[in-house]
């Protein structure tokens, strides 16, 4: 490989701060590493690595073939960077190496690095060239790129702390990181520059590289804890050794001599207080030196300034004028900037000292500030009194040429007024001008004929003072006289301009005016005409929204109507078109150039016809949409007829089935299974006829697709339907539970059929709404009609049973009880608080007070039996007297007896039998 290559191929790697790799097309033109190259790089990446592997307890031997899995890859990563990656994979697939590699590639690619053609496949499957491109860019980002120095960082740093530290060494010029190295003194000499103890330096030759290279390896890896990255003979024995493996083992010195760093910065800071010094008495030398300039320039100016011999002639006399100018443009300026940067230099300087706490500084004698502001002053005065002497000798000699200036400034003022005047009475400005342009220009002219009037006496002074510099014989009247015979000249010219221009402006005025009633009286005709086809167009191509079949009819007579219009709409068309052709006729006649459009209307016969042939477009369109409309509100009524049809024969059948429901609630024909035998088979009866309701609801659906919101032909909705459906279903399957759980009740409670026939009856008789409820007036007439004293309530009728009604109700049922005793009760008998008392609570009410039940004390009682009169029992007295699982039940849930008669195993019945009821023993 010549030299181009291996140059083009070691810089395939490099690149910026941020850009490590060239783009990819420049990598696979070169697909091999020069061999020598490689073999370095193999061995200086192979020990870099490893010595930050070691930290961690491990290494590697062969770089392409220990990264492929990925694991050290990202062992490596942590080590190096201090944080941790994501867990890694542990198969031996293919699949979990490149995911391995992934995870690693991702990790350097957040630390802002770009890898380019870098892929975990080609690491997976050993790539040399890969993996050492990736080493490389692993070894810039973690151990060159944060390298600064001097506002330099990465390579060029490097570099730059290199030369730094090699500078003293003669014998050393690093000026790269490949041949600079090759003689081994550069190693050498960094090691020398911070332990110099390390190595004889002087011994060293320039002409044994070998022995340079092999010193300095040995002794860094010994003392320096900096593993041998390179070999000398590898070094030694080619052209231009590899530039990465260079970098990267010399980045190790970097690092392992970072802490030499302080003594530079020691070093820093006292040349800034040295070179502040030097600032300092520097600035000090620069205003000596600007002062004692300044004050010799106002020395010899002051002398120049106080000179008062007059000259003769008026050219002498603006020469010295000329000369002061150019004293104060040019001279004088550059001595005001220097006094001013004098103060400024001064201010600053005693500034700088005052926050260095450095003494004031004192100028030499005569030279301070206050020296040369009263230098300045004097140096003010002598121009001023100078500027004085000259304006007044000025005048002087200007009173000789005064009437020649005279004309000459009424010379001038005059050609500057009539500058450009002729042009513009030439200008043909009103053949392109409309009406109001032109009436205009006309109050324009009038203007400049009476300023044109207003400059006769101009001309008659110029003619004056040229007459009477002819009479005295002025040195320059030839001139005077020429310029005064041109103004003459040129103001009877522009007398014959303004005539003509008046005429013409006159004439285009009395055509124009024609023009414009033509104009206005096209557009009071062409305004409504367009609004009405404007009008028209939207009518046309408005989108309806009908229901009926009679808003359909009524949208078609009104189009009908519309189309009658269209004859008499089209003889105003063509008369608006007329006198649009009566304005072309006369701008072809008089040659008129028109400017602009019909100033009143931004209306035009193109747009007139254009939105003409659109309505006469649009008529049979609407006629074809009138006609689908039709059709379809025809579609429409069919439907709506259809649904009313079967929905007015659903409606009253639910209807119908919900009243028998609450019938066959209230009679009571039969015994409770036989009431419940009917239910369920008119229960069946109802969900047979559910077909009927899917059969409405697919016509409901037509309906909804044709987006129909009304029918007169029905009062009732799906959803109408839908509820009274489902409430149905709800009543017939509440009634059949009512009827299962009264069965219940009566069976669990040991109430006859007559009792619970009698229950009903007095239910239903008060449930005088049939709403399958009573309310608490309702309530209590029912408990009265059953034989309870509920006690006289005939004078509040409020509408409810209140809590003293109720309580005094139960009381005259026999109970005796307080207020915490009552409140228990209602919310038994009501325990939502609803104000309404359901057929089973009042059946579960009257079953309690009716029914013989055990309460806690009878169970007591009976323990006691059992037990032999004592206040405890035994588990053998449960066992014989009790059946085994019940006996068993009752000892695993009785505590020990606690009482003063205990004996070992007694066993407390009592508090097990107040347990076995609660609180819901009344």
């Amino acid at each position: 490989m010549d030299h181009h290559q291996q140059q083009h191929h070691q810089d395939h790697y490099d690149g910026g701060e941020n850009d490590y790799m060239r783009p990819e097309d420049d990598w696979d033109r070169d697909l091999l590493l020069d061999p020598a190259w490689e073999k370095q790089q193999r061995k200086t990446f192979t020990a870099w690595c490893n010595s930050h592997l070691r930290k961690a307890g491990t290494q590697i031997e062969n770089i392409e073939e220990d990264f492929r899995d990925g694991l050290k890859l990202m062992l490596l990563l942590e080590v190096i960077s201090g944080e941790r990656l994501a867990k890694p994979e542990r198969g031996k697939m293919r699949v979990h190496k490149i995911s391995n590699v992934n995870k690693a590639l991702d990790f350097i690619a957040s630390k802002g690095v770009k890898l380019v053609s870098i892929g975990a496949e080609e690491i997976v499957d050993g790539n040399a060239k890969m993996t050492l491109g990736m080493i490389w860019t692993i070894i810039l980002r973690f151990a060159i790129q944060d390298i600064s120095v001097e506002e330099t960082s990465a390579k060029e740093g490097l570099l730059l702390w290199c030369q730094r530290k090699t500078a003293p060494y003669k014998n050393v010029n690093i000026q790269n990181f490949h041949i600079s190295w090759k003689d081994g003194l550069g190693f050498c000499a960094l090691i020398h520059r911070h332990r110099p103890e390390l190595i004889d330096y002087g011994k060293l030759r320039k002409d044994d590289p070998m022995t340079n290279l092999n010193t300095a390896f040995d002794v860094a890896e010994k003392y320096l804890d900096i593993p041998k990255m390179l070999d000398a003979e590898d070094i030694v024995g080619t052209a231009r050794p590899d530039e990465k493996a260079i970098m990267t083992y010399v980045s190790s010195f970097y690092h392992a001599f970072s802490g030499a760093q302080k003594a530079e910065t020691a070093a820093n800071r006292i040349c800034k207080v040295l070179a502040v010094n030097q600032e300092n008495e520097q600035l000090m030398e620069d205003y000596e030196k600007l002062a004692s300039d300044l004050l010799e320039w106002i020395r010899r100016t002051i002398p120049w300034l106080e000179n008062r011999v007059p000259e003769n002639t008026m050219q002498a006399m603006q020469q010295k004028l000329e000369d002061f100018r150019d004293y104060r443009r040019l001279h004088k300026p550059p001595k005001v900037q220097e006094k001013c940067q004098l103060e400024i230099n001064f201010n600053t300087l005693q500034t700088k000292l005052r926050l260095s706490n450095r003494p004031a500084f004192m100028p030499s004698e005569g030279k301070m500030v206050s020296d040369i502001s009263n230098a300045w002053g004097s140096l003010e005065g002598a121009e001023k009194g100078y500027e004085e002497w000259l304006l007044n000798e000025i005048r002087r000699l200007e009173r000789l040429d005064h009437l020649a200036e005279k004309f000459r400034q009424k010379a001038a003022i005059h050609e500057a007024w009539t500058d450009g005047k002729e042009e513009m009475l030439q200008q043909k400005d009103y053949e392109t001008a409309s009406l109001s342009d032109i009436k205009a220009l006309l109050k324009k002219h009038e203007a400049f004929e009476s300023d044109l009037a207003a400059h006769q006496d101009r001309v008659e002074q110029i003619a004056a003072i040229a007459q009477e510099l002819n009479e005295l014989e002025y040195y320059d009247s030839p001139s005077v006289n020429a310029r005064c015979q041109q103004i003459c000249d040129q103001w009877d010219s522009l007398g014959v301009l303004t005539q003509k221009r008046s005429e013409a402006l006159q004439r285009t005025e009395k055509l124009l005016e024609t023009i414009d009633q033509l104009y206005l009286e096209f557009a009071k005709r062409a305004a409504p005409f367009n609004n009405w086809m404007e009008g028209a167009m939207e009518d046309l191509q408005d989108t309806f929204i009908v229901h009926t079949i009679e808003e359909i009819q009524g949208l078609s007579t009104a189009h009908e109507q519309f189309k009658a219009t269209l004859p008499e709409a089209d003889k105003e068309r063509q008369a608006i078109l007329g006198i649009h052709n009566e304005i072309a006729k006369i701008v072809q006649t008089y040659h008129v150039n028109m400017a602009g459009t019909n100033p009143y209307t931004t209306i035009n016969p193109l747009e007139i016809n254009a939105k003409w042939d659109k309505v006469r477009q649009l008529v049979p369109q609407r006629d074809q949409a009138l006609i689908e409309e039709h059709a379809r509100q025809q579609n429409n009524e069919r439907l709506r007829r259809q649904f009313a049809n079967q929905a007015n024969v659903i409606g009253p059948w639910i209807q119908t089935k919900m009243e028998e429901i609450g019938r066959i609630s209230i009679e009571m024909h039969g015994t409770l299974e036989d009431q419940l035998t009917h239910l369920r088979q008119y229960e069946k009866s109802i969900v047979n006829y559910k077909p009927k309701i899917d059969q409405l609801e697919g016509d409901h659906q037509l309906i909804q697709e044709a987006l129909i919101f009304d029918n007169k032909h029905t009062n009732y909705t799906m959803e109408h339907i839908r509820v009274g459906w489902e409430q149905l279903l709800t009543t017939i399957a509440r009634t059949i539970n009512e009827i299962e759980n009264q069965i219940l009740t009566r069976d669990a409670k040991g109430i006859s059929q007559e009792q619970m026939n009698e229950f009903r009856a007095s239910f239903n008789h008060f449930d005088r709404d049939h709403s399958g409820t009573l309310g608490a007036e309702e309530f209590k007439a029912c408990l009265i009609s059953l034989g309870f004293d509920i006690g006289n309530d005939a004078q509040k009728r409020t509408g409810m049973m209140d809590a003293e009604d109720f309580r005094a109700c139960l009381i005259s049922m026999g109970y005796n009880m307080g207020e915490a005793e009552f409140a228990r009760i209602m919310s038994i008998v009501d325990p939502n608080r609803l104000g309404v008392i359901t057929f089973q609570a009042f059946i579960d009410f009257m079953s309690r007070e009716t029914a013989d039940t055990d309460t806690a004390d009878q169970v007591m009682a009976s323990f006691k039996v059992l037990a032999g009169d004592k206040n405890y029992i035994l588990a053998d007295e449960l066992r014989r007297e009790l059946p085994p699982d019940q006996a068993e039940y009752c000892i695993a849930r009785m505590t020990p007896y606690s009482g003063p008669d205990t004996i070992p195993g007694a066993l407390d019945y009592m508090s097990f039998s107040t347990a076995l009821y609660g609180e819901s023993d009344l």
